[in-house]
C-alpha cells in the first residue's frame, strides 16, 4: 500500500476529496452531490477508497476546508478555503495571480502572489448573485439542465439583457421573457452575462492581476467562460480540476504538515 495525504472540501452543494503521494503526485479523486449538514464527508472517504487501490490505514493526514470543516471528525487540522484555493490552484497554475471561484453558495475573487500564497480577496457569500445557485434556479425556469447551458449559450445569436441581478426579481424577468416568446439561447446567454457583471464588479473591487484563473463549478460552463471574458476583458487560466483546486490544496497543506 502507498502512504497517501487526502484533502477534503466540503462545500454548501458538493463534497469534494483528493489524494496525493508524498512526491505530489495526484492518486485519485472523488465528489459526491452532497454538502455540510449531510453525511457527504464520510460518504466521499467510502467511495474513495473503495474505487481505490488505496487503504485507510496508509492515510498520513487528512485536512478538512470548505463550509463543513469545523464539523468533520475524521480531519486532522482544518484550513479555510480560501488558502487551500490559492495554495491549490498555484499548484495547477503556478503563473496565475487572481483566483475566480464560483461555488454553489458564494463567489470568491482571490489575490495571490508568486508563492501562491493570499494576498487579498473579496467574498460575496450573503447573496445568490454570481453563484451556481443563481444558475440552478434560472435553469429549473427555462426547463434546463445546468450541465446545458453551455450548449445553449453557444447556440445563441444575441445576448438579451437581464437586468435584474437579485435571484428572485431575476426568475420573475426571465419567466416573463418566456412568456413573451424571447429565444432560450439568447437567454441563456443573458443569463452567463448577468451572472460575469456580478463577477466582474466583485473582483474590481479587489482588484485583477494577471493571469486570470477561474476555479468550481462555474469553470466547467463554457457560456459562463465566455461571459467571464467578455467582460473581464481577458483570457482566463482552467485548471484541469476546476472542481478539486480547493481539496488538492487542502492535501497540499497535509502534505506539508506531516511528521
Amino acid at each position: 500500500m502507498e502512504a497517501h495525504y487526502i484533502g477534503i472540501d466540503i462545500g454548501s452543494t458538493a463534497t469534494k476529496l483528493a489524494a496525493l503521494s508524498g512526491e505530489r503526485a495526484l492518486l485519485g479523486t472523488t465528489v459526491v452531490p452532497f454538502g455540510t449538514g449531510t453525511q457527504a464527508d464520510q460518504l466521499a472517504l467510502e467511495t474513495f477508497y473503495r474505487n481505490s487501490r488505496l487503504s485507510p490505514s496508509d492515510c498520513v493526514r487528512t485536512i478538512a476546508t470548505g463550509y463543513g470543516r469545523l464539523i468533520f471528525r475524521g480531519a486532522d487540522a482544518q484550513v479555510s478555503e480560501i488558502s487551500c484555493h490559492a495554495k491549490g490552484l498555484h499548484h495547477f497554475l503556478p503563473q496565475a495571480r487572481t483566483i475566480i471561484d464560483v461555488g454553489g453558495q458564494d463567489l470568491k475573487a482571490i489575490q495571490i502572489n508568486d508563492r501562491g500564497s493570499v494576498q487579498q480577496f473579496v467574498m460575496n457569500d450573503k447573496c445568490a448573485a454570481g453563484t451556481g445557485r443563481f444558475l440552478e434556479v434560472m435553469s429549473r425556469v427555462m426547463g434546463l439542465e445546468v450541465a446545458e447551458l453551455g450548449e445553449y449559450d453557444a447556440r445563441a445569436t444575441e445576448v438579451e439583457t437581464i437586468s435584474n441581478t437579485c435571484t428572485v426579481f431575476a426568475e420573475s424577468e426571465v419567466i416573463s421573457k418566456l412568456s413573451a416568446g424571447v429565444d432560450i439561447a439568447n437567454l441563456v446567454a443573458g443569463i452567463h452575462d448577468s451572472v460575469a457583471r456580478k463577477i466582474t464588479g466583485l473582483s474590481l473591487r479587489m482588484g485583477i492581476l494577471p493571469e486570470v484563473a477561474l476555479t468550481g463549478g462555474g469553470a466547467l460552463n463554457t457560456g459562463l467562460v465566455r461571459a467571464l471574458e467578455r467582460n473581464l476583458k481577458c483570457g482566463l487560466l482552467l485548471p484541469s480540476l476546476p472542481q478539486f483546486t480547493g481539496a488538492v490544496g487542502a492535501a497540499l497543506f497535509a502534505l506539508e504538515g506531516r511528521s
